[in-house]
């Protein structure tokens, strides 16, 4: 028998964010799962290394993946829309969990239980934390990016953004803005003179 979880989840490179932005350089769900891997990675290991935490920074990056897959089912929604309105909220959490479940039964049988905790999280854990805390930083970053492009677009957003993250606390977090976060707003020309 065939199963095509990983040919669907291959769409998510077609799922285009921010869309009712004008954006300089387009930003589509594939590439951002991997920088918020990344990121969730690198605050999971901060937090372990300087704060004694336990995370398992392997777990919070698969997580952080997988975070955003039922969009390749859902589409996705504008923040405006998504979480300004309690109803459509509510709404659009069910048809999440649906596209999760339906992702689930594309997997073999044998394995669907080591993609749930992937595909359909629990969002009370620390790492489900971890990972909320590296999508709103990767937001962040992407408000950055097109602001040095001169596109003035998202700078209502970036505010925003800001706000909720220095709202988040966690230590590891902050670290993370403080120390790694600036380099984006720089040109390649000065990342290479450090």
């Amino acid at each position: 028998m065939e199963h095509h979880f990983f040919a669907y989840i291959s769409r998510m490179r077609f799922i285009q964010r921010w869309g009712l932005m004008r954006n300089t350089l387009p930003e589509n769900d594939m590439e951002h799962a991997l920088q918020t891997a990344m990121v969730a990675h690198c605050i999971a290991v901060m937090g372990n290394v300087r704060y004694q935490k336990h995370y398992n920074p392997e777990h919070v990056m698969a997580l952080a993946v997988y975070h955003d897959s039922s969009e390749v089912i859902t589409g996705d929604l504008p923040t405006p829309i998504k979480h300004h309105n309690p109803a459509i909220k509510t709404e659009y959490n069910k048809l999440e969990e649906l596209a999760a479940q339906q992702l689930l039964s594309m997997l073999p049988p044998d394995l669907r239980e080591y993609y749930t905790p992937l595909i359909a999280h629990r969002e009370n854990t620390p790492e489900w934390r971890l990972v909320k805390a590296a999508d709103r930083i990767c937001a962040y970053i992407k408000c950055l990016e097109e602001r040095k492009a001169g596109n003035l677009e998202f700078e209502q957003a970036r505010k925003s953004v800001k706000k909720s993250i220095d709202q988040i606390d966690l230590p590891e977090v902050q670290d993370f803005m403080s120390e790694c976060v600036p380099g984006f707003t720089l040109t390649l020309d000065e990342l290479s003179e450090e």
